[in-house]
């Protein structure tokens, strides 16, 4: 593969980064970009792992989720190169990220995870954010797994409604 282009594959996956003010997960990098046939699945991974590597970008995987965001050295690399990426991309990124921002935003604010703990039972950790600040941080013991994994799926689905339904009886 061209090094030109595999430039041009990290400064795309680096203006996207830039342009929210939330994490994205690898899914939605992936779908956007492969969605306009920029480049090919795999290569696309390589590109994702070697931003990593080179600390221009963190992932972090909660459950089964990779979120990514964009460093201070992402940042600075991005504003010394951003010419390189053409205008027409840039403004798919920004129609894209503009048109789907709710979307793309609850995606990554709603978080839900479980485990075993040391005590046999099962934890449900369930997460709601919004930008930086967390609106619900809530653990749930169940005696099995499945319980676990059904807590965190309802959680996704109905999230807004518990949230609401929370802050009406105890306020």
């Amino acid at each position: 593969m061209n090094q030109d282009a595999i430039t041009i594959y990290k400064l795309i996956v680096l203006y996207m980064l830039n342009r929210v003010d939330f994490n994205l997960t690898k899914t939605q990098v992936d779908d956007f970009i492969l969605a306009k046939e920029y480049t090919t699945y795999l290569t696309l991974q390589q590109v994702i792992a070697e931003l990593i590597d080179a600390n221009l970008i963190v992932a972090k995987t909660i459950r089964n989720r990779t979120h990514l965001s964009i460093t201070e050295e992402g940042k600075n690399t991005l504003s010394f190169f951003s010419n390189r990426v053409n205008t027409a991309i840039k403004n798919d990124v920004d129609n894209y990220l503009k048109e789907n921002e709710l979307e793309l935003r609850n995606e990554v604010s709603i978080l839900s995870d479980y485990y075993k703990s040391t005590s046999g039972e099962y934890e449900a950790h369930l997460v709601a954010k919004d930008k930086d600040i967390t609106l619900v941080d809530l653990k749930l013991s169940v005696p099995i797994e499945e319980m676990a994994s059904a807590i965190c799926e309802n959680w996704t689905k109905k999230n807004q409604e518990i949230y609401k339904y929370l802050t009406e009886k105890l306020f």
